[in-house]
């Protein structure tokens, strides 16, 4: 791949700013509308965050690491960014869409790349029911929450909740209860990546339930819909001897 106009972005930490002074100076700063790629630096919240901004664009994102995990990052190097984006690997990936009902009856929408979660407001347990394709699989799980979590954020939220690590080109998304009381040992299920999952909050208003969707939240919340949404493509571009796929399966070998 070739790219004439970069636009660069950063987080708010000072080696960042510092590193996108440095780059602009030395490739050039377009401004994003009018970019044909953007590097991102900083770490895997400013990722996440400048894939959201940029959905509805196609464009790819390159991100190098100026925070602290940088799962989401390749290492951070001022000296050969145009080779390195040359022979970069593109991986695409799908987000959620998660749509929700307020107890007051409010419809809600946000997109998710990460995970979708359902945690508890109160010092009580949560009840939830789960459906997978119109079909109850659960009655009641008592529970601090649970989560629904795409290829790319099963390493995230997923993977403390000992939720399990899933290949970037698996079609399948985790489903795993966070904290769960009942049933205690359930944990959780692998789902096509076509699985429409409905969770009902059972008791919602003496146990009530947020709904997240990466960094957006909806509290107090009756009912919740998670599905892929296959028609938005979000390009990601990553070092060819340290592809996202590469390091997934590394982290499963961590102990």
């Amino acid at each position: 791949m070739k790219f004439e106009k970069i636009a660069f972005v950063a987080s708010d930490m000072p080696e960042a700013q510092a590193a996108r002074k440095a780059l602009a100076a030395r490739y050039g700063d377009a401004a994003p509308g009018k970019a044909d790629v953007i590097v991102a630096l900083g770490g895997d919240g400013l990722m996440l965050q400048t894939l959201h901004d940029h959905m509805d664009r196609r464009i790819p994102i390159y991100g190098m690491n100026r925070g602290s995990v940088g799962f989401l990052m390749n290492e951070y190097r001022d000296n050969d960014l145009l080779e390195r984006l040359d022979l970069a690997e593109l991986a695409t990936l799908h987000p959620l869409r998660m749509r929700t009902t307020l107890v007051g009856g409010e419809r809600r929408e946000a997109l998710a790349i990460n995970e979708v979660s359902l945690l508890r407001e109160t010092y009580q347990a949560a009840k939830i029911r789960i459906s997978i394709d119109g079909k109850t699989r659960m009655e009641e799980l008592m529970c601090d929450g649970v989560l629904v979590a795409t290829p790319a954020g099963s390493t995230a939220y997923n993977l403390s909740a000992q939720g399990p690590i899933v290949p970037i080109d698996a079609a399948l998304l985790a489903l795993t209860p966070i904290s769960a009381f009942r049933p205690r040992r359930w944990r959780g299920a692998l789902l096509s990546h076509r699985a429409k999952v409905r969770f009902e909050i059972l008791e919602h208003e003496k146990r009530p339930v947020s709904a997240v969707a990466d960094h957006t939240e909806f509290r107090n919340v009756r009912d919740v819909e998670v599905e892929e949404d296959a028609s938005i493509d979000l390009l990601m571009l990553f070092d060819a001897d340290h592809s996202l796929d590469e390091r997934i399966l590394t982290e499963q070998f961590l102990y």
